[in-house]
This record gives structure tokens, C-alpha cells and sequence, in this order.
């Protein structure tokens, strides 16, 4: 059975729910990952209203439509982040308050509390056929990140002292650790999106952050090849040392220079498009990732969750670029042999 194709909704949440849907529809996708921002996904109307859930399965099926994950990067953030007036822009009023920074990440931590009980009832409401495909994953799924302390002390200048880097993860397994709980309760998972300015962001960093939360069970990752292959990361033996906790895959390219560049792997405090940048993010299969090599070692570890467009391309139409990325992805996937390909020589 393919994987579904699925589109990430945060890029697109300026639209209505209903008009993405039209859009997606139309472009050939097969499910939403729903963002909890703009109307795609609002976690307190799923637990306040007993027919929420319902209603958001009733809009996607009329096109027919379906959701294995949903996400809630922004609040996520602030769990662990040193809070300042950044986070107002992407926080919701009710979490930001009066913006003291351990408020902020007190109430963010409570809303991701409540995003494992609104996605277990969202998805405890959706399709047989939805429920099936989740059942064989062996996974309910909220992608997110975590934010970082220590982020800051990514250039170790002037030199963190000792300890600091250790303080930065043991304050992530604080902070998180009774969040998973509450995930493991719900019989959800917590998927991070290994990133820059994440706990976790690279293979050893995520070696750490598993540690630190002692290898908490409702604790894994979204795959995004992306975030690795300007880094320099091995994103394939990223899938290999973690396939057991690989539980989301989001499917977005990337664009690194073979040649020195005036704003490096840094970005040069430049935006993306700049002139100069040593890298920007691709529409699927424009860039550098290499999608063959990944969807074989997702194959090898019968990942079987969805295939999700994460739209980011600076310097195309979005609609353009997400309606080519669909079938970029379905004619990138396919089975496993159930034989070897030298089989029929034994006869």
C-alpha cells in the first residue's frame, strides 16, 4: 500500500481551512497535517466542543481528504526557549499574557499538555480507513518542536562554562518530561522536528536529547531532511540510527553552494532569497536532497506513516511549487521487494 502524500498546513494557514482544502484537493493530495494556528486547528475548541472533532473530519471528507498528524511547532517553541518579544508574533494571546518569560513557558507547557488530549480525540473521531493506516504506524502523531535554552551557545564565544551545555538538556528533560507524560497517557506521540534553534538539531544533539528525557517513549522525531543536508549532516544515517522513532516524515528540499559564498552556512543575517546565501530552502526535488537514498532507508525501516510536503521555496508560487511537489513525491515512493531480484535464478 503507497504511502499517503500529505500537505503541511503552516505555510498555508493565511487561508481559510475549507479554501486549503479546495486547493489541496485539486493539487492531488491525499491528507492535511494540521497546523494549531490560523482556523486549521484550534486545540481548547477541540477539548470545549464535543462536536469540534467532528466537524473538522465532516469539512476534510467533503473533499475527500484525510489527516495522520497534527502540528504545533509555535507553542512548542516556548517550552524551552529564552523568551522575548519574538515570541509574541508567533504565540498565541492566551499564551503569551503579560509576556514574563517563565509564565510564558509555563502556559506553553500546559498547551501541549492539551494538544495530546485534543489529538487523541480528534483522531479517536476520524474514518475507519484513518484509524486502519494509524494502526498499522502503531502511532498517534503531534509533530512540534521543543525550543532550546541553549541555542544561544551554539559558537561556543566567549566559552560556556562548564556545565552550561549540560544545564541547557537537563532543563529540556524538566520541562518535558511531564509534557511526554501526559503524550503516554493519551496513547499519543510527540514527534520533534530535529531543527536549528531546536534541543535537538543534528545526529548528536539528538543522541542528548533522547537522553535526557531517559529515552521517554512517547518521545521521537519528524523527520525533515532539510534542516540536515546545508548543516553538512548525514541525514540518511540520521534515519538509520533513529528508524525506530522516526514517526513523521516531511518531504522539503534544500540548496547548498559547492563553492564559498558572501553570507555562509550562517545566512549572514540576510533573508532567504538573498543574493550571496550559501543556502535556501527548494521546492521538492529542486534541491540537493537526495529523496532516492531516503525513501529506500525509509523502506528498509517499513516506515509506513505519510509523506508530507512542507512547502518552503522563496523564489517560486507556492501553489505552483505545491501542486508539482505531489506528484515529485508520488512518483519518488514505492514498495519494497518481498524477493530478491536474483530469485528466479534458483529454479
Amino acid at each position: 500500500m503507497p504511502r499517503p502524500v500529505c500537505l503541511f498546513t503552516g505555510q498555508w494557514a493565511d487561508l481559510k481551512l475549507e479554501d486549503l482544502c479546495q486547493r489541496a484537493r485539486a493539487m492531488g493530495y491525499d491528507g492535511l497535517e494540521l497546523a494549531c494556528w490560523g482556523d486549521h486547528f484550534d486545540v481548547q475548541a477541540c477539548l470545549s466542543d464535543k462536536t469540534y472533532a467532528k466537524r473538522q473530519w465532516e469539512l476534510l471528507s467533503a473533499y475527500n481528504l484525510t489527516s495522520y498528524a497534527i502540528s504545533n511547532h509555535l507553542v512548542g517553541q516556548a517550552v524551552c526557549d529564552l523568551v522575548d518579544e519574538r515570541h509574541r508574533a508567533i504565540l498565541p494571546p492566551a499564551i503569551w499574557g503579560d509576556g514574563e518569560p517563565e509564565g510564558v513557558r509555563k502556559r506553553a507547557a500546559a498547551e501541549m499538555k492539551d494538544t495530546a488530549k485534543a489529538a487523541r480525540r480528534f483522531f479517536d473521531a476520524a474514518p475507519p480507513e484513518v484509524k486502519e493506516r494509524l494502526a498499522r504506524t502503531g502511532r498517534t502523531v503531534v509533530v512540534g518542536f521543543t525550543g532550546s535554552s541553549i541555542w544561544p551557545l551554539l559558537y561556543s564565544f566567549p566559552p560556556n562554562r562548564p556545565g552550561a551545555v549540560d544545564k541547557g538538556f537537563a532543563d529540556f528533560g524538566k520541562r518535558w518530561g511531564p509534557i511526554l507524560d501526559v503524550f503516554q497517557k493519551q496513547g499519543v506521540s510527540f514527534a520533534l522536528e530535529v531543527h536549528p534553534t531546536e534541543i535537538a538539531f543534528d545526529i548528536v544533539s539528538t543522541r542528548r536529547a533522547l537522553k535526557a528525557v531517559a529515552d521517554h517513549p512517547a518521545f521521537g522525531f519528524n523527520f525533515d531532511p532539510s534542516h540536515f543536508g546545508y548543516q553538512g549532516v548525514d541525514y540518511v544515517g540520521f534515519l538509520r540510527e533513529f528508524s525506530s522513532r522516526i514517526w513523521n516524515v516531511h518531504v522539503k528540499d534544500v540548496w547548498w553552494s559547492e563553492s564559498p559564498t558572501a553570507a555562509g552556512v550562517f545566512g549572514g543575517h540576510s533573508d532567504f532569497g538573498a543574493e550571496g546565501r550559501f543556502w535556501d530552502f527548494r521546492s521538492p526535488g529542486r534541491g540537493r536532497v537526495d529523496f532516492e537514498a531516503i525513501v529506500r532507508e525509509l523502506n528498509r525501516s517499513r516506515y509506513a506513516g505519510p509523506l508530507t510536503v512542507e512547502w518552503e521555496d522563496g523564489a517560486m508560487d507556492r501553489e505552483h511549487g505545491a501542486a508539482e511537489a505531489v506528484d515529485f513525491v508520488r512518483a519518488l515512493d514505492f514498495e519494497p521487494s518481498g524477493r530478491a531480484f536474483d530469485a528466479a535464478f534458483e529454479k
